[in-house]
């Protein structure tokens, strides 16, 4: 049943494969001629490699999870999530490098458990030759060009010695100001952005990552890999996990002194 015991061996190796069904159709929509492209609602865009990407996803989902849910960015969520198994979908994080060419796109699928915490999530960037993932309990892996290994967060314990990494000064609101004078007291940032900044963080090759304003598809799967490579996961205020509307992840170190710096009470 839904709300019993798992086996997230079993879980993680159908987040992989969901992942490979994800990687083949993406990447042959990948810079194709006649890629349709829509705007949502909201005026961001929307591939039909996108969409088919989630219902590749959830018919497979469907198949093989028959009693749990789904959540995706393109075709929404149930009415009600409460005491159930989550799948966590976002079939194209970074539509607009998609679109423009960029490589620095990737398939996002977490696994929620009832309590609402993330136990299972797979990032997938075939154009970048990567892939992320991990499962509660057991650690965090990557997989470039075909070499596996176990990735941790790095041990820098001073902002001054600090690289921080986010996709732009959209979003941030009365805490632009202070982030932006955080900037002139670290020792490195780069604009990586999206689902890339966030892995950075767990393979220990960047500090911290954040970003103002996601959605709990942009979060979820980093959630757990972070975490399980040492690191933490929060929302701007601190509050943790994917929930929070934003995200910090970190190497743990750092967490608390960052969240200062940009807390609208905090430092100067």
């Amino acid at each position: 049943m839904s709300t019993g015991a798992r086996d997230l061996n079993s879980d993680l190796d159908l987040a992989l494969h969901l992942a490979k069904i994800a990687d083949e159709i993406s990447l042959k929509r990948y810079q194709a001629l006649d890629l349709v492209i829509e705007t949502k609602p909201d005026l961001s865009p929307v591939t039909d490699a996108d969409k088919a990407v989630e219902k590749a996803i959830r018919d497979e989902i469907a198949k093989l999870r028959p009693q749990d849910l789904v959540v995706g960015e393109e075709f929404g969520s149930p009415d009600s999530l409460a005491g159930k198994y989550y799948w966590v979908i976002d079939p194209i994080d970074g539509t607009k490098n998609y679109l423009r060419g960029v490589p620095t796109w990737a398939t996002l699928i977490g696994l929620v458990d009832p309590t609402g915490a993330v136990v299972v999530g797979v990032v997938s960037a075939p154009a970048l030759s990567r892939r992320w993932w991990a499962a509660t309990g057991k650690g965090a892996k990557c997989e470039f060009a075909g070499e596996v290994k176990e990735i941790r967060v790095s041990k820098v314990s001073k902002l001054s010695d600090a690289s921080i990494s986010y996709s732009d000064l959209i979003g941030w609101g009365e805490r632009k100001a202070k982030f932006v004078s955080l900037q002139e007291k670290i020792w490195r940032t780069r604009g990586h952005g999206d689902f890339w900044s966030h892995m950075l963080v767990a393979e220990g090759a960047v500090d911290i990552a954040v970003e103002p304003s996601l959605s709990l598809w942009d979060m979820a799967a980093l959630d757990v890999i972070v975490r399980e490579a040492g690191g933490k996961f929060t929302n701007i205020d601190g509050q943790p996990g994917p929930h929070g509307a934003s995200a910090i992840s970190s190497n743990g170190l750092l967490h608390l002194d960052f969240l200062d710096q940009i807390s609208l009470k905090g430092a100067n």
